[in-house]
This record gives C-alpha cells, sequence and structure tokens, in this order.
C-alpha cells in the first residue's frame, strides 16, 4: 500500500481486458513513481465512469440565435406586459388561480411574483375557508396558497366527504388530479391530507388504465398526459426548468389554452435558454483550466451535469453569480467522493483528511501528486468564496467553510474505513454519518453564505451541524435517494452496505420492503419541509432554495444513477431539452 512518503505521477495503466467495458467496475494498476526512482505499483479501484457526452469544444461551439437577438427580448418585454395586464385583470378568482398555475407550470411566474403574492393574499384573506362545492377551486387555492406560504387547512376538504367520512366516488378527474397535486402539501401529521393522496392515487391510476383503451379526444388526451406526469412524480417534487420545457409541449393541447401564455413561455425558455448557454461556456473553460480530465481521469467528468443541478436550484437571470460557485462546489464534492469513494488508499484519505482539517497550504507536500492537485483547487476555490463573502457582506465565513469540508471529508473517511474492516453499521449508524456524506450540510453552509444578507455564526453553525429540520430533512432525501439509485452497482463492486442493505440485515426485510420504506422516508421528510416553509427561522428564499434542491435530487437520481452514468438514468434527455434543444414555435 502507498504511503504518504510517496509521490505519484499522473499516468494511468489499465488492466487493457477492461479497457472498452463500460458496465464492469474493475481495478486499475496505477503506475506510481518515488523520489528514489523505484517503481511502486498501487492497486485501486475504479468505477469505470463514461466520458462526457459533451466536451469543452462542444460547448464553446454552441450558437443560439436569443443570445444576442435584441427583436426577440423587445417582444418578450411586450408579451410580458400583456399576460401581466391579463392576470392582474381576471374577472373571477378561479380565473386568477388557474393563470397563477399555468404561470407556474409554463415556468414564468417569476416575472410576476409581486402580483401572484397579492392575489393570493386577498384570496387567503376574504375568501379561503368559506364553505365550497367546488373541489377543483378549494384543491388549486390549498396548492397555491401553500405554495406561497400561506397559512390554510386541510380540514377544508372535508365538505367533500360523504357521511361515512370518505370522499366522494363520482368526483371528476379534473377535481382529483387537483386533490392528488394539494396532498403533496401536506405537513407531520396531516392525517387527511394522507388519506386524500391514497384515494386520489387509485382513481387517478384507474382513469389512465381506462382511458388508455380508448379512442379520446384532445381534452381528454391533455388530461391523461397530466395525470400520467403526476403519477410518476407530483408536481410539488418535481425540477420547475424541466417541467416548464415538458409542460409547455402539453399546454398546446389544452383546450382552454392561451395563445398569449404560450407565446410568451417559449420565447422567455428560448432566451434564458441561450443565458444559461452562455454560462455554462464560461464554467466549462474554469474546468478546463484546472486540466484534471487530463492529469486525473479517475475524476467524473460531469461538468454539464453539474451545471444542470444549478439550473433546477436557481433558472432566474438574477442568480448568474450563485449558478457559477454552485456548479464549481459541486465539481469539487464529486472529486473528493470519487477519491474517498474509489480511488485512494485509506492511509492517503488519512493523510489529505488531516491536511483539509488544519487548512494549511505548508502541508501540501505530504500529500501524493494526484491529491495536490485536489487540495490546492479546493483551498483555492473555496478561500475565493470567502473572499467574496467578506468582501461584500463584511463577514469571515472561511472557519465555517473549513470546517464543513473538514466534517464532509471525515465522513467519506468513515465509510471508507468501513470498507477497509468490513463493518456492517446499522442503519441509524449508517444514517447518522450518511447525513453528513451526502454533502447536503456542505452545500447549503455555501448556500446560505452566498444567498443570505444577514450571516449569524449561530446559523452558520447550525446548518453545517444539521440542527435546522430543513437540512436535517434535505440531508435524508439526498442519501436515501442516492442509495436507492446506485446501491446495486456499488455493492456489486464490493463497497460497504447502503442504506437499503443496512435496513434489511437489521430488520430482516426483503429488498423491496426496504426500498419502500426508504421512500417512505423520503415522503416524510417533504412534511418536515413542508411544515419549515411556514416555521423555519431561517429566510424564505433559502427554505425555497433547499427544496428546489431535493427536486433536482430526485430528478438525477429517479431513473438511476444519473449523476455517475447519466445516459441509462435520463440525465441527458433532461439536459438536453433544458440546456440544448429550443421550444420550436
Amino acid at each position: 500500500m502507498a504511503t504518504h512518503d510517496i509521490s505519484f505521477s499522473s499516468t494511468f495503466v489499465c488492466n487493457a481486458l477492461h479497457q472498452n467495458t463500460h458496465d464492469q467496475h474493475f481495478l486499475c494498476n496505477t503506475v506510481s513513481r518515488v523520489t528514489s526512482a523505484q517503481a511502486v505499483t498501487v492497486r485501486r479501484r475504479s468505477a469505470n465512469y463514461r466520458p462526457s457526452l459533451w466536451d469543452h469544444q462542444y460547448l464553446l461551439s454552441l450558437e443560439n440565435i436569443y443570445a444576442k437577438e435584441v427583436e426577440s427580448v423587445e417582444k418578450a418585454e411586450l408579451l410580458k406586459e400583456e399576460v401581466r395586464k391579463r392576470l392582474v385583470k381576471a374577472e373571477s378568482s378561479i380565473t386568477q388561480l388557474e393563470m397563477i398555475d399555468s404561470l407556474q407550470r409554463l415556468g414564468i411566474s417569476y416575472h410576476y411574483k409581486h402580483e401572484i403574492h397579492d392575489i393570493l393574499k386577498r384570496i387567503h384573506d376574504h375568501e379561503m375557508g368559506r364553505e365550497s362545492q367546488d373541489l377543483h377551486a378549494t384543491a388549486l387555492g390549498f396548492f397555491l396558497l401553500r405554495q406561497h406560504s400561506f397559512d390554510v387547512s386541510q380540514d377544508d376538504f372535508d365538505v367533500f366527504k360523504s357521511e361515512n367520512g370518505i370522499l366522494r366516488k363520482n368526483l371528476p378527474i379534473k377535481d382529483v388530479l387537483s386533490l392528488y397535486e394539494a396532498s403533496y402539501f401536506s405537513m407531520e401529521s396531516e392525517i387527511k391530507l394522507k388519506e386524500a393522496r391514497s384515494f386520489a392515487k387509485e382513481r387517478l391510476t384507474e382513469f389512465v388504465m381506462e382511458t388508455s383503451k380508448t379512442i379520446v379526444g384532445t381534452n381528454e388526451a391533455y388530461m391523461l398526459e397530466m395525470v400520467k406526469r403526476v403519477l410518476e412524480k407530483p408536481y410539488h417534487w418535481s425540477t420547475r426548468r424541466l417541467e416548464a420545457r415538458w409542460y409547455i409541449d402539453v399546454y398546446r393541447n389544452k383546450h382552454d389554452m392561451d395563445p398569449l401564455l404560450l407565446e410568451f413561455a417559449a420565447l422567455d425558455f428560448n432566451i434564458l435558454q441561450a443565458n444559461h448557454q452562455e454560462e455554462l461556456k464560461l464554467i466549462s473553460s474554469w474546468w478546463d483550466s484546472t486540466g484534471f480530465m487530463k492529469q486525473l481521469d479517475f475524476v467524473r467528468d460531469r461538468i454539464t451535469e453539474s451545471y444542470f443541478w444549478t439550473i433546477g436550484i436557481f433558472y432566474e437571470p438574477e442568480f448568474k453569480y450563485i449558478r457559477k460557485i454552485l456548479t464549481k462546489l459541486f465539481m469539487l464534492i464529486a472529486i473528493m467522493d470519487d477519491i474517498y469513494d474509489i480511488y485512494g488508499t485509506f492511509e492517503e484519505l488519512e493523510i489529505f483528511t488531516n491536511v483539509v482539517e488544519r487548512w494549511d497550504v505548508n502541508l501540501v507536500e505530504r500529500l501524493p501528486e494526484y491529491m495536490k492537485m485536489c487540495f490546492l483547487l479546493l483551498y483555492n476555490e473555496i478561500n475565493q468564496i470567502g473572499y467574496d463573502v467578506l468582501r461584500d457582506k463584511g463577514r469571515n465565513i472561511i472557519p465555517h467553510l473549513k470546517q464543513v469540508w473538514t466534517n464532509l471529508l471525515k465522513a467519506f473517511l468513515t465509510e471508507a474505513k468501513w470498507y477497509k474492516t468490513g463493518h456492517k453499521p446499522s442503519f441509524n449508524e449508517y444514517m447518522q454519518n450518511g447525513f453528513i456524506s451526502s454533502s447536503v450540510p456542505t452545500i447549503l453552509l455555501h448556500l446560505f453564505s452566498i444567498l443570505c444578507d444577514h450571516i449569524s455564526d449561530q446559523n452558520l453553525t447550525d446548518i453545517s451541524k444539521n440542527q435546522h429540520s430543513i437540512v436535517r430533512s434535505s440531508a435524508n432525501i439526498l442519501r436515501l435517494a442516492n442509495d436507492l439509485a446506485t446501491s446495486a452497482e456499488e455493492m456489486a463492486r464490493g463497497d460497504s452496505p447502503k442504506s437499503v442493505q443496512c435496513y434489511m440485515y437489521e430488520t430482516g426485510a426483503n429488498e423491496d420492503e426496504a426500498r419502500k420504506q426508504m421512500q417512505c422516508m423520503i415522503s416524510d421528510s417533504w412534511d418536515v419541509i413542508n411544515s419549515a416553509a411556514h416555521t423555519s427561522s431561517l429566510p424564505s428564499g433559502f427554505v425555497a432554495a433547499a427544496a428546489n434542491l431535493n427536486r433536482v435530487v430526485q430528478c438525477i437520481y429517479q431513473h438511476g444513477d444519473g449523476h455517475g452514468c447519466p445516459v441509462k438514468a435520463k440525465t441527458v434527455d433532461h439536459i438536453k431539452s433544458v440546456l440544448f434543444n429550443p421550444v420550436p414555435f
């Protein structure tokens, strides 16, 4: 095994038997050099990740007519104002609610934040809580008001129950769909909404089975698409930009579609996409300049995927700086994860963790050659973030950033130790470490520091230590969603048990039962996040960003390891639709 006095070159000679194999995990023979010029071969694991589908030169070659077309921007401004007038002057509350819903799903509601808040406040103060016989209107109002952090009661749905306390069977499918969407805003212990969700899911599933067997009209086809989509994933759990791209196409077939909204949504999407492409070129240039893929080919080349994560958290134009920082952050986390999970020897990992904890660039000579690059990139980028915050907000956050990275790497090191010793942790032991190794506290601490104006040491400490419910629940979702998608492949290459396996060992459950339990835990975590939107002491913008992070997580890991193997897990299709393929007119 290698020790700290061995300096490694970046020459990698892999077993030729496996060079053309994409789906197997294997060991590489890494040729290393020592100062005495004696060669030592270290056996290292490899996840054999595929190369990026979008190399730097391809990204630089992207051309988009909307990037410099002044006429499109001017036309978008005119359409935006026409939509504003239509929203404000809508003749009834239900018309306004339906229009707000359409604006959100089409991805253009960010232009009308103040108008939407004022409309919902008026409806909340003067209309909600009155007995209504229109389930669609009640559910849509509940959905939008909870989404925007207004207090509404689950009891509003009691009027739609029969005498035995069960929701009526003969409800229109439009009403059931709205009820199902609303039920995902349930908070902790809201049993009625959970019951409504079960009822609605059963009825929607029946609708799909019945309708799929018949020839349907245009409006029924629209409703069928909406129901299929929500059964796959409710809107509340969906990535906003991806959902907007999908809904623009579906909205064309809605029987009462508003051509003005559709035209503005398509044009606005394409203009934003052009801006995102220009940002991606810049961040790809940064990644290319690091030289990592030339020197350290075990690292996942996922700059485009990392940028896609940031689009899921903040897609609006004003968050350009945050997207740049978050993309770098996701790449740094992936680099460290690949070192600890796959490539580094345990002895190297111990030394690296100690150097990061001491945060002293003078200690870099203790590290193997490949780790020197990793530490210096981490050190420089994190210190730059700290400098930016100090310059703009007058707060020195570097001690907190250093600590949260130390916590993350120690959690990674614990998992490496479990692998090395063959230890099988209990489910609770695994999750306590997994909250940190999920990287959520690391992500959210950086996000809080650059997003929020008022930064207290107490909040920074609480976020880094998982003291806020929004942080714990978000960490829970990422850890479990990641494990559900990746544990099979990781176990196949000999990794230590993940949450699914730990639960099976501890309870005797089979794999299907364990996976269902993980899904239930994810759902329960969303209930906590829904509650936090109303009760958390943290700024509402930060809570909303944390919720968006969870939406991206569930998108990336819904169909497999969407970060490590983006082709298999549909991430490639998602990226194309959001970043590369404009909306046709």
